[in-house]
């Protein structure tokens, strides 16, 4: 990884883990008898063509669609509420429903609500946690915008906010860098690389670009139809077979010492040969 050294993670002490999990949604078979394990304080990036069943993998942990198979959270018991649920979990949807009104603070603090006692007042504590987190996402000037003003990439930044003011243990991100430009993906991969280090926080996300894949994670799963075909470190996972037989894309993988580079092998040359003077 770009960031430095990942943080000390063991698949020995699991914080998710999949054992022959299957999802039918619409009567299609959508995850198909899933095993993966994800460590605690490990990053993992889920990667895989369009409908492979990433997003159904990250809302199965949520708990938001029925499985067959065994789906163990670590520190919840068998059936967990939804208050204990988001106390461990915390999530970044690709598509946020966004409330019309809301300012940016009050959409972050909703992150806060397992935390809140009977009476669901906002402590001192939920107003210091939500202040730093607009702070580190450089979000804290546009505190009181509302929320559906801001361009795509600053709204992109709040749902994360909101996910990381959760303090959860457990990191799900649906395509956290969509409609981000290239500082904002950085800056906010790195950020959850930092909170990863200091607070041992356990990352599970599905990414697009292989590349951020590739340095972002200490570990690829590679999801095709429904399966994992493919689960280990990214110079094992990103291969042009794989990529070729699953995503169905011609490609070139280069070497980089922070990871592999993925770059697209056109069918046909994309600017016309010299033409030679005799």
């Amino acid at each position: 990884m770009t960031a430095g050294s990942p943080a000390p993670a063991t698949r020995l002490d699991p914080v998710v883990e999949f054992d022959g999990v299957s999802v039918e949604l619409g009567g299609r078979e959508v995850l198909r008898r899933v095993d993966l394990v994800v460590g605690r304080g490990e990053w993992v990036d889920v990667i895989g063509p369009n409908g492979a069943g990433k997003t159904t993998l990250l809302r199965a942990v949520l708990g938001a669609v029925a499985h067959t198979g065994r789906l163990t959270l670590s520190r919840l018991g068998a059936r967990p509420s939804p208050r204990e649920r988001a106390r461990t979990v915390a999530y970044v949807p690709q598509s946020p429903v966004i409330p019309p009104g809301v300012a940016v603070v009050d959409y972050v603090l909703l992150g806060r609500t397992p935390h809140h006692g009977p009476f669901g007042a906002d402590s001192p504590r939920d107003l210091a946690v939500v202040a730093e987190v607009l702070e580190r996402l450089d979000l804290a000037r546009l505190a009181e915008r509302e929320l559906r003003s801001l361009s795509g990439g600053e709204r992109q930044r709040a749902v994360l906010a909101r996910a990381l003011a959760q303090e959860a243990d457990l990191l799900l991100l649906d395509e956290p860098t969509t409609a981000l430009d290239l500082g904002h993906q950085q800056e906010v991969l790195e950020l959850v690389h930092e909170l990863r280090r200091e607070q041992g926080l356990t990352v599970l996300a599905t990414l697009h670009d292989l590349t951020l894949a590739a340095r972002y994670g200490d570990r690829l799963a590679l999801l095709a139809d429904g399966r994992i075909v493919a689960d280990g470190p990214a110079v094992e996972v990103l291969t042009a077979d794989h990529l070729e037989t699953h995503f169905g894309a011609r490609v070139r993988v280069l070497d980089d010492p922070d990871g592999p580079v993925v770059v697209p092998v056109p069918h046909t040359p994309l600017r016309p040969a010299p033409v030679r003077e005799d």
